[in-house]
Parts: structure tokens; sequence; C-alpha cells
């Protein structure tokens, strides 16, 4: 399928907002501490950004309201629900950080578990569509929520070795989650490949029990919505060299860099706040890549229509 880049920012931008402010919400860091309050605010706009952005997709996005009407069937509508409540426990905990320079336990950790339920409301958008095989499984949710504890504690990983304390259960929780993330994928990855397809061109027209289908013509000349939306092709060859890239910016690269801080007893500091701002920017980088292969290598059961 065609992965729009408003959808990649999205998914990833949401889900470091998210992971992080989960993380936050466990008291993991020191309340008082500068880099602590700056934190709650990326937190939020991280979070913001990537709500805004996902409008951006949308054909009339001053109708966007109405999808939160539908909570009780749609887990997209589900999302946004529980996006505007997760906000209220967010907002209360960023306000009690910034200015009173304290961590209170009950709105922290219901802000944590909103964020998780938020995450995950967004994983099963996608695992719910039947009509793309790849997406229709558990894996995909669990993705969704290990990626964003994973990058929470990157980030928080990177804000306790500014300042913010913790500097050896924060990083340590990181290469944890990070490993965890990426088995998760690896996993998906290799159920993906082991699909046998339900839905095929003799399932689609039900002409199997007259033999093999196959495309006499197109039933459009030119381009349309669909070819474009959910025909969008990636080569093998092409997609196993971003997934290699994928895992190692997003996964070893940080880990490592968090490890060798580790192992070596730096203390806070320019240089340790430089290896840690690393972690995060490669760990974002491999995110973005992994996203656009979760959409490029989706196929659309649509496309039996048009020799996909």
């Amino acid at each position: 399928m065609h992965p729009a880049p408003s959808i990649i920012l999205f998914t990833t931008l949401s889900g470091l907002g998210y992971g992080l402010a989960a993380v936050l919400g466990l008291g993991l860091l020191d309340p008082a501490a500068i880099a602590t309050k700056f934190a709650h605010v990326l937190a939020l706009a991280l979070i913001g950004g990537g709500l805004l952005s996902s409008t951006l997709h949308l054909g009339n996005p001053q109708r966007a309201w109405r999808a939160l009407s539908q909570w009780r069937s749609s887990w997209l509508s589900r999302e946004g629900v529980m996006a505007i409540i997760t906000f209220l426990p967010l907002v209360f905990s960023a306000w009690m950080a910034v200015f009173e320079s304290r961590y209170l336990l009950l709105p922290g950790l219901l802000g944590t578990v909103l964020c998780l339920v938020t995450v995950y409301c967004t994983g099963m958008i996608y695992a719910s569509l039947k009509s793309v095989q790849t997406w229709h499984t558990p894996l995909t949710p669990l993705c969704y929520l290990l990626f964003a504890v994973a990058g929470g504690f990157v980030l928080a990983g990177f804000f306790a070795f500014c300042g913010s304390g913790r500097t050896v259960l924060v990083p340590v929780l990181a290469i944890i989650f990070l490993i965890a993330a990426w088995a998760a994928k690896a996993l998906w990855r290799d159920h993906m490949k082991r699909l046998v397809p339900l839905s095929t061109p003799e399932s689609a027209t039900g002409l199997g029990n007259i033999g093999h289908v196959r495309l006499f013509e197109r039933p459009h000349v030119t381009e349309n919505y669909l070819t474009s939306e959910m025909g969008f092709k990636v080569a093998r060859k092409h997609a196993a060299k971003l997934w290699f890239v994928a895992l190692i910016a997003g996964g070893v690269i940080p880990a490592g860099l968090f490890l060798s801080l580790l192992l070596t007893g730096a203390e806070n500091g320019p240089f340790t706040a430089f290896i840690a701002t690393l972690a995060v920017v490669t760990h974002m980088l491999g995110m973005l890549t992994e996203r656009w292969l979760f959409f490029a290598e989706a196929r659309h059961a649509v496309m039996n229509y048009y020799g996909g």
C-alpha cells in the first residue's frame, strides 16, 4: 500500500510521545529537574504534532470530529476518543512537574495506562482490517505497544543522562524493551512471509471451481484512487535492505550506545548527552523506516481485481 508521509509521521511521533508520557507517568525521572520538565512538554508536543499530522491525510479535515461518534464499532473512533481523554491526566501531570516540581502517583499511573490503551487502539486500526492480511494479526498491536514503550524509554534515557536521575534503571529498561520490540517485529515479518493468501483472484471472482483465473484486461485504463493507494509495490531486495537499516538504526545502535554508557559508567555531561542524543536520533530514523515498510509491504485484497 502507499506509505503516506502524514500517517508515517503520525504513528511515529505519537508513538514516541505516548511512550515518553507513559514512562514519565511511572515517576522514574526527578520531577524537579529541568530536563524532566522539558520531557513533559516534549511528550505533549510529540502527541499533538502526531495527531495534527494525521489530519493531512484526510480529504475533509474539518469533518474529522465526526469520526468520534463511531466509538462503539470503529477502532479509529476509539483512538480519537482515547487521545482526547488521555490528554487530561497528561496535561495535569505536566503542569505539576513543570510548575510545582512534583510527581503525583495516581494521575501519573492513570496517564501511563491511558497512553498504552491509546497506542493499542492505534495498532488495532490496522489489525482489524481483514482486507490486509499482513496486518490482521495480534502481533500488530503488540509491535505498536512495544515500539511505543521502547521509544519512550529511549527518550527518557536521554533526559536521565541530561540530569533527571535514574541513569542506570531507565537505560537498562530501554535496552530490554528495544530487544523485545524488534524481536516481536521479527516475528511479525516472519508471519508475513509465511502467509498463504486467503483472498485470491479465484475467490474474489467466485470462478475458482472452473480453474485458474488471470486478468484479461485492467478495469481502468488510467490510474485511480485504488491503484495509487492500494497498488504500491516495493521490490523484495529493497525491502530486505530497508528492514536491515530499520533494525540497525532503530534497535542495535541505540541499545549499543546506552550499553556503552552503562559499562563505562559515564557521568552526566555534554559528552554523555551527545551519545544519548545519537541514540534518540538513530532510533527515530529506524522507526520512520519501519513504519514506511509497514505500509509499503502490505497487500490489499482489492488488488486481486487489478492483477496485483
